[in-house]
């Protein structure tokens, strides 16, 4: 087996406990291959948990799950010094928090205050966390994958714009349909049932995290053309200079993407792509993965929440006025 189908075949059995989310499933691989982190926005009930246990169920990761609340410390999430005395002398020990995991479930983000935030944020970005003065340097195999409530803001801070832009992606979840709410139901019957029987079959294989780095290498070099390049950065332009392509869509737009935004495009569009089997980016790749990529990059005006006007139908204006050189 290639390392292609060993992802896929990683994806699969996530499915296997995750019905009607294939997306979200889709999501979390290329977030994993794009070596990024992940912000996903859905109701309760979502498998928004389910689907990154399910992720290290199947992979040979360390999870930490964060519920982020008014009263967390940032301690509570990076570690503190702690004061040991042994043979009468005593020092001062680094004691590791829960985010030196390598998949982390940040439960309901906005909750917590900004301090807190701040302290994920050097995880994020930096790989890294500092107490007293002293770096400690994080996995190499590390995502965080942080959850929204869309409908419940009483008693959330929301996040800072500069701590949205090193979500790689924001996905939305939506409700499954009504045979996907079917077979939910029959899933969870049957674990139930399983969890009542003993078996001697053990835990299933899980996949080395070797595989996906050595991913990770190859889609390193998939071919982005210039063709291609051009029209990412036309989609970024558009989001910053929107009077350029249409007035109305201007009045719509109050900042636009940051390079930080290309970026994930182009990392994104590369990993999609892999997946996909392709060692090239076509333009249909980017489209695919835009919404996303933009999703929580761009602040809308006035205007634009006083119509209802949402992100990503301003994406899709931008993407149907843009055209692919």
């Amino acid at each position: 087996m290639s390392i292609r189908d060993d992802i896929l075949a990683l994806g699969k059995r996530m499915g296997k406990s995750i019905v009607g989310q294939e997306e979200m499933i889709e999501r979390l691989l290329l977030g994993l291959l794009a070596n990024g982190h992940i912000l996903v926005e859905g109701l309760p009930g979502l498998a928004k948990t389910r689907a990154i246990k399910a992720l290290a169920k199947n992979l040979e990761a360390e999870l930490s799950r964060i519920q982020f609340t008014p009263d967390l410390l940032p301690a509570d999430i990076t570690g503190s010094d702690i004061y040991y005395s042994e043979g009468g002398k005593g020092e001062f020990k680094f004691q590791q928090g829960p985010v030196f995991a390598n998949l982390i479930l940040a439960d309901e983000v906005n909750r917590a205050p900004a301090k807190v935030q701040a302290a994920l944020l050097e995880a994020m970005e930096e790989r890294q966390v500092t107490v007293g003065g002293k770096s400690y340097k994080l996995p190499d195999l590390f995502m965080v994958m942080a959850t929204q409530n869309p409908i419940e803001q009483e008693g959330t801070y929301p996040l800072p714009e500069a701590q949205l832009d090193r979500f790689l992606m924001h996905v939305e979840v939506t409700y499954p349909d009504e045979p996907s709410e079917t077979a939910i139901m029959r899933l969870v019957r049957s674990e139930e049932q399983d969890a009542k029987q003993t078996t001697s079959s053990g835990e299933p294989s899980r996949l080395d995290p070797a595989a996906v780095f050595q991913a990770r290498k190859e889609i390193s070099g998939i071919t982005v053309s210039e063709p291609v390049e051009k029209y990412i950065v036309a989609l970024v332009f558009a989001t910053r200079y929107p009077e350029k392509l249409d007035k109305d869509l201007a009045n719509l737009l109050q900042v636009g993407v940051s390079p930080r935004g290309a970026i994930g495009a182009d990392k994104v569009s590369r990993a999609y792509a892999w997946l996909k089997g392709r060692d090239y980016v076509s333009p249909d790749d980017v489209k695919a993965v835009i919404n996303d990529v933009f999703r929580h990059r761009l602040i809308l005006s006035y205007e634009a929440h006083a119509s209802n006007t949402t992100a990503d139908q301003v994406i899709d204006r931008i993407v149907s006025l843009v055209a692919v050189s």
